[in-house]
Order: structure tokens, then C-alpha cells, then sequence
């Protein structure tokens, strides 16, 4: 399982790098509040409480589940995510 910790700074980049995709405009829409304090979060711009934890771990689920990834085996990074994807992808 992703650590909480990876889990903020996979969201936060993803939220830099991919905010105006056109692949992932519904998730950015649907997740304004999470992906942002993930940002804030991953550095250190805020503190987490127990609703901010419920809120980053519920876009971490929605990730994972627009990528079709039912299972969470703990990635370290967004491209470790992505490379996960894009071999699950040619098994198909």
C-alpha cells in the first residue's frame, strides 16, 4: 500500500503537471479540494488532520480507479504509477 506521504506528492504532481489534460479534466474538476492540499501537504505548507487524511485518501481512491487499478501494491512515484498502467495495459 502507497504511504500516505507518496500518496500527497503523486497527487501533487499530478495536479502540476497534468491540471490542463484533457485526460484528466473530470478527475482535476471532481477533486479541486484534494488535489490541492495534497500540494499543500506534500510541502509542508499545511498539517494534516484527520478530514484532510479522509479527503487525500478518497482522491487516491478515485485515482486508482480511473486508471483501473484495483489494487493498491504501493507505488513510489507518479511515473511508477504510470509505468504500472501502461504494462497492464499491454497484458490486455
Amino acid at each position: 500500500m502507497t504511504p500516505f506521504s507518496s500518496k500527497c506528492e503523486i497527487l501533487a504532481e499530478l495536479w502540476l503537471d497534468y491540471r490542463d489534460d484533457e485526460d484528466f479534466r473530470d478527475f482535476i474538476e471532481y477533486n479541486d479540494l484534494g488535489l490541492p492540499l495534497a500540494y499543500a501537504l506534500s510541502n509542508n505548507i499545511a498539517n494534516v488532520t484527520e478530514n484532510g487524511e479522509a479527503i487525500i485518501n478518497e482522491t487516491w481512491s478515485l485515482l486508482l480507479a480511473g486508471l483501473s487499478i484495483e489494487e493498491d501494491i504501493g507505488f513510489e512515484t507518479l511515473d511508477k504509477l504510470f509505468e504500472y498502467v501502461e504494462d497492464a495495459d499491454l497484458g490486455d
